[in-house]
């Protein structure tokens, strides 16, 4: 299940009813680019209890439905103390509706509530157990079980606190999860955990925190079968408090999938990780605590500082997150370069990496591991990593690489690259390389995400937020982060000198560049108003530009729902050009490099089969534009960064193409900003 959560607490800072609801349906707001069908909040009931309002559709349905509902929930009444929890859903179990929306309850008196960020494997076993135990289910949910799960629980147990009720209950469960409970028989109190999926904790007070740690607590015991369940666990309770100082106590605690849902409230956050329960108690005391210890726990958690500011995620003159990502990359590029590229002594140093380096050059081989956008992102820099490491280079979509139960060897560096750090298989391919002994690097854009602290070393690729479902800059992000990552690996090669001098003053000129393309956003608005009513586009190239084709056509796929294919052009003769007439939208991308007249050739056979293909090429270049019904000219720069200039007209294309046919650019239907579950 592709959704999100977000829950407030207040403990002692007074606040409105409307006030609360307005936090909640805001913080849903700034997770909307992650995709959703349905939305809901939970909140203490005007007289007892806990009260739902759930909707099918966009989160201003939900709006709309709760100020519909403003007698019925006294939104001027001020309460002291709260717990709100709320939630968008992307159907898995279950088709759109308002029952089978979140959060879930474990009766008709939702005595406990819940919401939940992604998949329960087991999820029909333990149903058929609650079934037989006389419990009635309302929804096609998996997560209703947990629901009525806890109900059960607490039937079998009513002197287990809020937090052991939890413990239990993950015990059972199987799959992927993120969880945040609410329960009207521990009012001001909340409940939160997470295995495989994102969640974080962020803290505000007027006063200086008494840590900047949060001390992690244990379980002595911990006895658990599904089925039998069990008759309890030894307590153990926290000696050390985590209260602000002073004498105002007040606290406020968000709880999201997301950074972005926090950040206009706080920037101090605590990254839970796998099997971390953070529970706030009556006295407003967040602690966390762990059923058993591992070898590689750590005894508390870090109150990190954000360094993303609130402008970063807003639009400001744009009309779509996209559409501004995809003008932010002049920016981008040079944030990634930032601190590690010494453009006059022409030296690259990637701090996350620098103590591994004679490690990885020992290796037997790299492999790139990655999904989706990232995935092109490994095949647009593989030629030049097999060039100036001079190791084989294997690149691998992550759901196919598990499939196939890859032999992986001590010797065997893998790298695994994601923009949100949490993609389900790339992470699942990461852990299954890590238990046989290869060396683990992490290229992610989320500090502190699952990849990022699974991994041995890495690079934060500091793209900024992306905030599109499309990612558009994290792509050049990450491939400069790879191509930094080859330039390094060549640094004590003599021969490979001259080659590194051009790449590195060719990513100098990048940001320009970049620029320059941009500036044709007006004749690309132009061209895709001959190609938007079409219903399919093909786009060719080969050497450095094959990714480009594939990202390109990725991004027509995912953003106008055209159906478009990203075809190596050296495969023409092989079946794709029967697919070329009068009528077939063709892009050609044709680059001064070494497969220049290889390219040549595939345009003129295009063109013989009455193609009219939109060519983008390097600017002034007059040999190729004569093949041409409409011509994108982009600067010439390195062969290996050449993609980094064609693949922005796709992403402009793919904009303009999506505005003309009415569709939701940042939010495409079926889709998700992060696939946190297989």
């Amino acid at each position: 299940m592709y959704v999100c959560i977000f829950a407030y607490l207040n403990f002692l800072s007074p606040k409105s009813r409307a006030e609360i609801i307005e936090l909640l349906i805001r913080g849903l707001e700034r997770l909307e680019y992650r995709g959703y069908d349905s939305a809901g909040i939970g909140i203490d009931g005007v007289d007892s209890g806990v009260a739902l309002v759930k909707q099918n559709g966009k989160v201003k349905c939900l709006r709309d439905k709760v100020e519909a509902l403003e007698d019925q929930l006294d939104f001027g009444r001020e309460l002291e103390t709260h717990v709100g929890i709320a939630h968008t859903r992307w159907a898995t179990h279950g088709v759109p509706s308002e029952i089978n929306s979140h959060p879930h309850r474990s009766d008709v008196g939702n005595e406990f509530v819940v919401v939940h960020n992604g998949i329960i494997t087991n999820y029909k076993d333990v149903k058929q157990f609650l079934m037989q135990k006389g419990h009635k289910f309302e929804s096609e949910t998996d997560t209703e079980i947990i629901a009525k799960l806890i109900k059960h629980l607490r039937d079998l147990h009513p002197n287990y606190s809020f937090r052991e009720l939890v413990e239990q209950v993950i015990q059972q469960l199987e799959g992927a999860f993120a969880l945040a409970f609410k329960s009207k028989f521990f009012p001001g109190e909340l409940v939160t955990t997470r295995r495989g999926s994102p969640l974080l904790v962020g803290i505000k007070t007027k006063e200086k925190l008494s840590s900047d740690h949060i001390p992690v607590t244990y379980s002595k015991d911990h006895r658990a079968h599904v089925y039998e369940l069990p008759h309890g666990l030894a307590r153990t309770e926290s000696t050390a408090e985590f209260l602000p100082l002073g004498d105002d106590r007040a606290v406020e605690y968000f709880f999201a999938s997301d950074a972005s849902a926090i950040i206009e409230h706080t920037n101090r956050v605590i990254y839970l990780l796998d099997d971390d329960v953070a529970s706030v108690d009556s006295e407003g005391v967040l602690k966390i605590h762990r059923v058993k210890r591992t070898l590689e726990d750590s005894h508390a958690r870090e109150i990190t500082t954000l360094k993303m500011e609130i402008q970063q995620i807003m639009k400001g003159n744009f009309s779509s997150f996209m559409q501004k990502e995809i003008f932010e990359q002049p920016e981008s590029v040079v944030n990634t370069m930032r601190g590690r590229i010494n453009f006059d002594n022409e030296t690259v140093v990637l701090g996350g990496i620098k103590e591994h380096l004679n490690e990885i050059r020992r290796c037997r081989r790299l492999l790139l591991i990655a999904c989706g956008t990232s995935y092109h992102s490994t095949i647009a820099t593989r030629q030049l990593l097999e060039e100036l490491t001079e190791l084989p280079v294997m690149v691998d979509l992550a759901s196919d690489f598990l499939d196939r139960n890859t032999p992986i060897f001590r010797d065997d560096v893998c790298f695994f690259v994601s923009q949100s750090g949490e993609t389900a298989d790339t992470l699942l391919a990461l852990r299954y390389c890590k238990t046989r002994g290869a060396l683990i690097v992490g290229i992610t854009n989320t500090v502190g995400s699952s990849i990022c602290r699974e991994s041995h070393c890495g690079v934060h690729i500091n793209a900024g937020p992306e905030i599109g479902v499309a990612s558009t800059k994290a792509y050049t992000s990450q491939m400069i982060s790879l191509v930094m990552f080859a330039l390094m690996m060549s640094e004590d090669r003599i021969s490979s000198q001259p080659r590194r001098s051009e790449i590195i003053q060719g990513l100098r000129a990048l940001p320009d560049q970049i620029k320059e393309v941009l500036n044709l956003d007006s004749k690309i608005q132009e061209i895709s108003k001959t190609v938007y009513e079409k219903k399919s586009l093909l786009v060719l190239g080969r050497g450095y530009n094959y990714a480009t084709c594939l990202e390109g056509a990725l991004k027509i796929k995912e953003i106008t729902y055209m159906h478009s294919e990203g075809i190596l052009a050296g495969e023409l003769k092989h079946g794709p050009l029967a697919l070329v007439d009068e009528g077939m939208p063709i892009i050609m991308i044709c680059s001064r490099d070494n497969v220049f007249v290889k390219c040549m050739n595939a345009l003129q056979q295009v063109t013989a089969r009455e193609g009219r293909p939109i060519l983008i090429c390097n600017k002034g270049d007059e040999e190729p534009q004569k093949y041409a019904s409409s011509v994108l000219e982009v600067p010439k720069t390195v062969d290996c960064l050449q993609g980094l200039l064609t693949v922005i007209p796709l992403q402009l294309l793919s904009y303009h193409v999506a505005v003309l046919k009415g569709c939701n650019v940042d939010c495409p239907r079926n889709l998700a900003k992060s696939v946190t579950v297989e």
